[in-house]
């Protein structure tokens, strides 16, 4: 297979797996903190939540920029067309980002209630924003972007913030809630005790069944819309880019991958797998492998839509015909080799040190020691 083939798939297949640890890591922080006024009846049992994850969600931010920087240095194009685009969902997801530091490190510095019920209710709607702009991202991709090129290839955005939230991405976007919320309660089950745990419990079994139920809708929705098909691209030895190929529509095009190649309905199926092992770990009251199941259920879901999608990544509802793909999307060949050589470098630093962190800070947060830790959340 030739070099820059292989690096163009290799980079889709890194992008899925930093959306993965995305959705996963930065998910759970995002899930403690939507359940934070569900689980926590008091100040206490508040703090108790924060505390659980407070050695660990500045870190999990690492996966946000690494997804950031994978498209920005490994498909500019999409980075350019849907940062310059969606520049009004790109500043919610900025500012809810700037908020929830802010609510971590301010929170406790002063005792007053109005104060603190005012920084929960700001954790609250940070944790739970990002998560529903993440998946209705994803449904709006499957939808189709509406946005075109001129000759020159400069992008041109004609679609509106409201259009982005449409029936299909509000599903979207509360099934990613719910894997989110599930994460979060599976780190509170294992790391608050008490009350606090078993408030979280209910709470991932309900996120879980909503899951599922979402899961199976959204995938009923999507072989029933109209998919992409990539007629024709540009020759082999011509420019590489979305002015020189043809795409067509047709009504359940994105199951093609899934009919063309029938072992990928094992991904969808780690999906189920993964929420129905979830769901039963929590019954179960086993933390761990509820936390680790959750996991599987989002390389799942995540999968499933990245695999309908392949090989488009951006495709245009405005003009088919300049989607954005695998092949007319990526950087140079040089740069995906100095990309390449770095991810085998610091992203196994990255899975050692987040690692090594939740072992060194396991075990259940000690409500009382919070009270006389200044430095505490």
């Amino acid at each position: 297979m030739d070099l820059y083939l292989a690096l163009k798939v290799l980079w889709w297949l890194l992008l899925g797996v930093l959306l993965m640890g995305l959705a996963i890591m930065v998910g759970m922080d995002m899930g403690v903190g939507t359940l934070l006024r569900f689980v926590g009846r008091s100040d206490t049992e508040r703090r108790v939540c924060l505390n659980a994850i407070g050695p660990h969600w500045d870190g999990n931010q690492v996966w946000f920029i690494l997804g950031g920087g994978a498209i920005f240095a490994a498909f500019p194009l999409i980075y350019a067309t849907a940062f310059s685009g969606l520049y009004i969902v790109m500043l919610l997801l900025l500012w809810t980002m700037i908020v929830r530091p802010l609510g971590f490190e301010y929170r406790s510095k002063i005792a007053s209630p109005a104060w603190r019920n005012a920084w929960d209710w700001a954790l609250l709607v940070s944790g739970a924003v990002p998560m529903i702009v993440y998946g209705a991202g994803m449904g709006n991709m499957l939808l189709g972007v509406p946005f075109h090129f001129s000759w020159d290839m400069r992008s041109y955005y004609t679609g509106s913030f409201l259009a982005l939230l449409n029936p299909f991405a509000v599903l979207c976007g509360l099934l990613s809630l719910t894997l989110s919320v599930h994460m979060g309660a599976a780190m509170l089950m294992g790391r608050a005790g008490g009350a606090v745990a078993r408030r979280a419990r209910a709470a991932s079994s309900g996120a879980l069944v909503l899951a599922l139920l979402l899961f199976t809708a959204g995938g009923v929705w999507v072989s029933m819309m109209h998919g992409y098909v990539l007629d024709a691209g540009p020759a082999p030895a011509a420019a590489q880019n979305p002015l020189q190929q043809t795409v067509s529509l047709h009504a359940g095009a994105w199951l093609g991958n899934f009919r063309a190649h029938a072992q990928l309905w094992l991904v969808p199926l780690l999906g189920y797998a993964g929420m129905l092992l979830a769901l039963a770990s929590v019954r179960a009251r086993r933390p761990t492998l509820a936390w680790w199941s959750g996991a599987l259920a989002w390389i799942g879901v995540i999968g499933t839509a990245g695999v309908a999608l392949f090989p488009f990544m951006m495709p245009s509802s405005l003009d088919p015909s300049q989607s954005l793909t695998v092949w007319n999307s990526v950087s140079s060949l040089t740069t995906l080799l100095w990309m390449t050589g770095f991810t085998l470098v610091f992203v196994p630093l990255i899975l050692w040190y987040t690692s090594w962190a939740f072992w060194v800070m396991r075990g259940e947060v000690d409500a009382q020691a919070l009270e006389s830790d200044d430095h505490a959340y």
